[in-house]
């Protein structure tokens, strides 16, 4: 199963959010991390309209194979239109359709791979 990470870089509460500093590393990286860490997730992917995210979540062992765009990423934008955006843009690029997966939203810093496992 992969892991989706939905990131988009225009907050507009709190700009910056997905990577502002939590206990020494970007917010973003919990998730990675803790999906890094998962027995059940094979790949953990990014989805994000924003370099300097996705420049981040290399940096922590995500996967960015490409950037969203911007129609799939403003304030009205419905998460559920990125994840199927990202499904099938890994299925055209790759010739693999994912059954299943898990969104990880990176608000959520503290799951545990645990978590993501049970």
């Amino acid at each position: 199963m992969i892991a989706i990470i939905p990131a988009r870089g225009g907050s507009k509460g709190l700009p910056g959010k997905n990577i502002k500093n939590l206990n020494g590393i970007p917010l973003i990286s919990h998730s990675i991390n803790a999906a890094l860490r998962s027995d059940s997730i094979s790949r953990v992917i990014v989805t994000t309209d924003d370099k300097e995210i996705a420049d981040i979540s290399k940096e922590f062992g995500a996967e960015v194979p490409f950037l969203r765009p911007e129609n799939l990423a403003n304030d009205n934008s419905m998460v559920m239109d990125a994840y199927l955006y990202t499904l099938d843009k890994l299925e055209k690029n790759t010739g693999v359709k994912e059954d299943s997966f898990v969104a990880l939203l990176p608000t959520a810093p503290l799951r545990l791979a645990e978590d993501i496992d049970g």
